[in-house]
């Protein structure tokens, strides 16, 4: 029986339409794209909601088997992902959130994006800024280090401060009990440490030409990842030749890709990626001629 990504995958391929590949960050399933892949269906692309190795399909069984999260690394994901990428038959835009968006960037540096774009991203090598509100939000990581091999799930009131600060508190306790699960613990140890280790995993080659058109969001009121840490990484991706833009989307915060206010986000997404990935079947050059 072909695997969940598999299927999407082959009726990418089947559709004849540019591929747009949605990538999740911790404490989220592929799931948490639903409503972004309808979407992005409408409008003329082939969503992919890809896998994180061993995620569970359901929140439901990702809390009830929180241990297979444990020990996933940057490196071990973003080679995972780019080895998806390369079974789709048209090189595919690239949208991804938090961790999905340092790995977004990350596959865009390999040259596999034909347009990206990068929500919320989590910091790489040469990111400086480090507000007090993004070292809150990893606390309950980092506060201990033998969390690196171990998944973490967040409570309510970590899960409140680091993604729905901005929205209501009904909201936000029916965002946690509809999308949060555990995260591996490695990947926020890693990023922490990115710029004291020159052999990290957590780097980008932001000089390839062939990254492609790339758009970075911020979320205005996001404590995980402020709005200093995701315009240094734009900063540092605007001396790429490619086009490079940045938008803040005012109000919002970490989990503006599953609040209520998910559509703004993915229309500014959509609108960048009409413009440098169309949405006409068939467009483009295939991976192997591009």
């Amino acid at each position: 029986m072909a695997t969940y990504d598999e299927q999407q995958i082959r009726a990418a391929n089947a559709s004849g339409l540019t591929p747009v590949v949605f990538v999740h960050g911790l404490w989220l399933l592929p799931s948490s794209w639903d409503r972004w892949a309808e979407h992005f269906k409408a409008a003329g692309l082939a969503p992919v909601a890809l896998t994180w190795p061993d995620d569970p399909a359901t929140v439901e069984e990702a809390n009830a088997r929180p241990e297979v999260f444990a020990g996933k690394a940057v490196g071990q994901v973003a080679d995972h992902l780019a080895g998806l990428l390369g079974e789709l038959t048209r090189r595919p835009a690239i949208v991804g959130h938090s961790f999905g968006g340092l790995l977004t960037q990350i596959l865009a540096g390999r040259g596999l994006a034909r347009a990206s774009v990068a929500i919320d991203p989590a910091p790489f090598r040469g990111v400086l800024p480090l507000p007090i509100s993004a070292l809150r939000s990893s606390q309950p990581v980092l506060g201990n280090p033998a969390n690196r091999n171990r998944a973490i799930p967040l409570t309510y009131e970590q899960f409140r401060y680091a993604f729905a600060n901005a929205v209501t508190e009904e909201e936000a306790k029916d965002l946690f009990e509809t999308y949060a699960v555990p995260a591996p613990g490695a990947p926020i140890f890693q990023a922490a440490a990115a710029n004291l280790n020159p052999w990290t995993e957590v780097k980008v080659d932001t000089a390839n030409p062939d990254r492609g058109p790339l758009l970075i969001i911020s979320g205005e009121k996001d404590h995980t990842v402020p709005r200093a840490m995701a315009h240094a990484a734009y900063k540092r991706q605007a001396r790429n030749p490619g086009v490079t833009e940045f938008a803040e989307i005012p109000g919002r915060g970490h989990a503006l890709t599953i609040d209520n206010g998910w559509r703004d986000v993915a229309d500014t997404a959509l609108a960048f990626l009409r413009r440098f990935a169309g949405t006409e079947a068939g467009n483009g050059p295939s991976p192997a001629s591009s």
